[in-house]
């Protein structure tokens, strides 16, 4: 009867307090990696949906720059902001395509992603139909340019770590 008796007060007994504290520390260091890996994530998706975006107006420029137009960015309607992006522009001489999201993803000074046509290592020029197929480059901050003689007129300000992959 005694051994039943020491055997059931073993088994209610519980964690210690050593114990407690180790568990608490793990979850705590856990948290502190995951939040802002977290908030990074959901910041690019919400980039993402600037790309997603800018796909149309994308294959305006180019139908534009083939049919040899004066200004890259004709038909192009009015951007309506959506809850990211704030602004989306057309340089109508290159075809560039600047990407401006809302200031509460991204800071103000942080909030810019080109989007850059070009064509036999050149950029586009309204009026001048290309050569070659035409090929996009995204750009973020820092990003260095496929071709040298690739450049941009907007600099790229959004962070490398915001953007997709392919704008790093």
């Amino acid at each position: 009867m005694n051994f039943r008796g020491a055997l059931s007060k073993r088994a209610q007994r519980g964690f210690t307090l050593i114990e407690l504290m180790i568990v608490v520390a793990i979850v705590g260091i856990l948290a502190a990696i995951a939040v802002p890996a977290y908030q990074d994530y959901t910041i690019r998706a919400k980039v993402t949906e600037g790309l997603t975006i800018a796909a149309q107006t994308k294959t305006l420029v180019a139908e534009n720059a083939i049919a040899g137009q004066s200004d890259l960015s004709k038909g192009m309607s009015r951007f309506t902001a959506t809850k990211s992006v704030s602004d989306l522009a057309v340089n109508k001489d290159t075809g560039e395509i600047v990407v401006t999201y809302d200031s509460e993803i991204v800071p103000v000074n942080k909030s810019k992603l080109v989007l850059m046509p070009y064509s036999d290592s050149a950029n586009l020029q309204a009026g001048s139909v290309p050569m070659a197929a035409i090929q996009w480059v995204c750009a973020a901050g820092g990003k260095s340019m496929p071709e040298d003689s690739v450049k941009l007129s907007t600099t790229p300000t959004l962070d490398a770590k915001y953007a997709p992959a392919e704008c790093r």
